[in-house]
């Protein structure tokens, strides 16, 4: 079944944090991917990555047919319904399939040949890779071509403080008084250091928080990106052309990605955060991507650390598969 050239497939839900990470992984692999956006029904998505009786039948028949031999030669999951697929393609493939999952399943890791953990995350296995934060695209090559598609915000005045927003998550409050005191922040740093601030929301943060920051900010040179019908997302052109990053305190997977741009990366937090955020944040601080510095070992990149070892792993198993 194994073939000299075979997939790599990328399996996840529709979080789009989840499609990132996978997709960063696999891409490094430059083997050809398929990127599977699998949803399981009830009740096998309950119990996700637990339930395996019934295999294939715990997608809609539409998604099955993807589901389906050939299996490919590695397969790489992001997030718990699909590490239900990457745990099942062991088993249907007799251990042929490399099987990879990013972030805890919540079983035992040596259901898989390879799992890749965040270090906060406290999962250990001989198995198990444990990264500082999330698996991203960001290096030198992709910041360049960020600032080649959104060259306007390179026209902006310097610095230009770049303001990433997330959302209100379990024990982080993002409310209309965050996004004030958030805002006088902006204005503080402007006011002292000069430039433009060039201010983005996600899809998960608020609009009041939105509308609260862009009220308060008007006046100042730089962007504000509210959502789609302000036109295309230049999330990758402000990472690429922010001489310093301001970044909420919630998203592991936007603050690794700040981190690995090499500038300055700040974050404002008003109350104490859930542990294992708390933990994560400590570890960047200790690590000297996060201050008000730049970081003096460099900016944080570890996907394709990973991916090197992933190759090794994937040769190992498979001599005469071609995983550059």
């Amino acid at each position: 079944m194994l073939r000299a050239a075979g997939e790599c497939w990328a399996i996840t839900d529709a979080a789009a944090g989840n499609q990132r990470q996978a997709l960063a992984l696999a891409e490094r692999l430059e083997l050809p991917v398929r990127h599977l956006v699998l949803e399981p029904r009830a009740p096998w998505s309950w119990f996700a990555p637990r339930m395996l009786a019934g295999g294939r039948i715990a997608l809609p028949a539409a998604q099955r047919e993807l589901f389906a031999p050939p299996w490919p030669v590695v397969a790489i999951g992001c997030g718990r319904a699909a590490a239900l697929f990457t745990r099942m393609l062991r088993r249907l493939s007799g251990g042929d399939c490399f099987t990879v999952q990013i972030l805890d399943p919540r079983i035992d890791p040596s259901e898989w040949d390879q799992v890749i953990a965040p270090r906060h995350d406290g999962l250990t296995g001989a198995n198990v890779l444990n990264p500082v934060g999330s698996l991203n695209p960001v290096d030198d090559a992709w910041l360049a071509d960020a600032r080649e598609a959104f060259p306007a915000l390179g026209e902006l005045p310097g610095p230009r403080l770049g303001v990433l927003l997330g959302g209100p998550r379990r024990g982080i409050a993002l409310d209309a008084g965050y996004a004030r005191t958030l805002a006088d922040t902006v204005r503080r740093r402007v006011a002292e250091d000069g430039g433009s601030a060039l201010v983005i929301a996600s899809r998960r943060t608020p609009r009041l928080v939105v509308d609260t920051i862009g009220d308060a900010l008007h006046d100042l040179p730089g962007l504000l990106w509210r959502g789609p019908p302000d036109g295309t997302n230049p999330y990758p052109g402000v990472l690429g052309w922010s001489d310093r990053l301001l970044v909420t305190p919630d998203s592991v997977n936007m603050l690794s990605e700040a981190c690995a741009v090499g500038c300055p990366v700040e974050t404002l937090v008003l109350a104490p955060l859930p542990p294992r955020i708390a933990r994560f944040h400590q570890a960047l601080r200790e690590g000297g991507w996060l201050g008000n510095h730049h970081p003096a070992v460099g900016p944080l990149r570890e996907t394709a650390a990973l991916a090197a070892t992933l190759r090794e792993a994937v040769r190992a198993r498979h001599p005469g598969t071609d995983v550059s």
